[in-house]
């Protein structure tokens, strides 16, 4: 079961039991104020409500389905993490910005721009990975019929941060489904990745399913199961997610929630809290 008050407070204090550090509380400070202005700025306006949102977070999975074209997505987040093969624990900032160009083309950058981790018993900060990618849809769907697309991503910096449970694929390519059916949402992702270490290159294959219902006017629940091999290590990334959002506005979506690892290899514990924010007006 899902515990109903899994709040920012409570994420806070996951994130501060790593230790309380200073610029852990800044980048949740920064994530929130970034959200209560972009909320009270939201409702101030008298103007009518514009396209939605698209939110691709905060699960692993990534819907199929494209965002308004013209527009401008963010989704913004803290996560934290402990006990992982490659930290003790781990607080990031993680940025991700979507285009759609056209009704079937969407432009993605991802980016972690900081995070205070502890390897082997030492404490650093260090930037996170930058990703450039683009997604396509194949086949449009409606209602129980999937939409159909296809993603291609290029890793194109690598930073001194470690590594969630996936590590940083080189190229990443993976085709998603996504449908609605008796009143439930899912996200159905599979994925070949390239890994590299050194000059030794590696397969990497995954899934993911994660299935979203509302439980209440603008509250909704996702639940989510992933697997990634890590083909390094000669092992499974397994992990459970659960995630709850509230829908401000058509263009703003709350999130918070957390990931448990079912596996040795994988990352024990990740909560996370975040938005994902629609800029209201076309760019072209």
């Amino acid at each position: 079961m899902v515990r109903a008050d899994l709040s920012a407070a409570h994420i806070y204090k996951f994130i501060g039991s790593s230790g309380g550090d200073p610029l852990v509380r800044v980048l949740f400070y920064i994530s929130f104020s970034v959200a209560m202005f972009v909320t009270s700025s939201a409702a101030q306006t008298g103007q009518p409500e514009g396209p939605a949102a698209n939110p691709g977070r905060p699960t692993v999975s990534t819907p199929a389905t494209l965002t308004p074209v013209g527009y401008l997505q963010f989704e913004s987040g803290v996560l934290g993490a402990t006990h992982s093969p490659e930290f003790s624990s781990s607080n990031s900032f993680g940025e991700v910005v979507k285009l759609s160009v056209r009704p079937r083309l969407e432009f993605i950058a991802s980016v972690g721009p900081i995070a205070h981790y502890t390897a082997n018993g030492k404490t650093a900060n260090g930037f996170s990975d930058v990703f450039l990618g683009v997604q396509t849809v194949l086949a449009n769907g409606k209602g129980a019929r999937p939409t159909l697309a296809l993603s291609y991503f290029r890793h194109i910096y690598g930073g001194s941060a470690p590594n969630l449970d996936i590590g940083s694929p080189t190229n990443s390519l993976f085709l998603l489904a996504s449908a609605d059916v008796k009143g439930f949402h899912y996200d159905a992702n599979a994925f070949i990745n390239e890994l590299n270490e050194g000059p030794v290159r590696r397969a990497q294959y995954g899934q993911t399913l994660s299935v979203s219902h509302p439980v209440s006017g603008k509250v909704s629940i996702s639940g989510e199961i992933w697997v990634f091999t890590q083909p390094f290590l000669h092992g499974k990334a397994v992990g459970n997610l659960w995630a709850l959002g509230y829908t401000v506005r058509r263009n703003l979506v709350l999130d918070s929630g957390f990931n448990r690892g079912l596996t040795g290899t994988s990352t024990r514990w990740e909560a996370f809290v975040g938005f994902t924010y629609l800029l209201p007006h076309r760019m072209w």
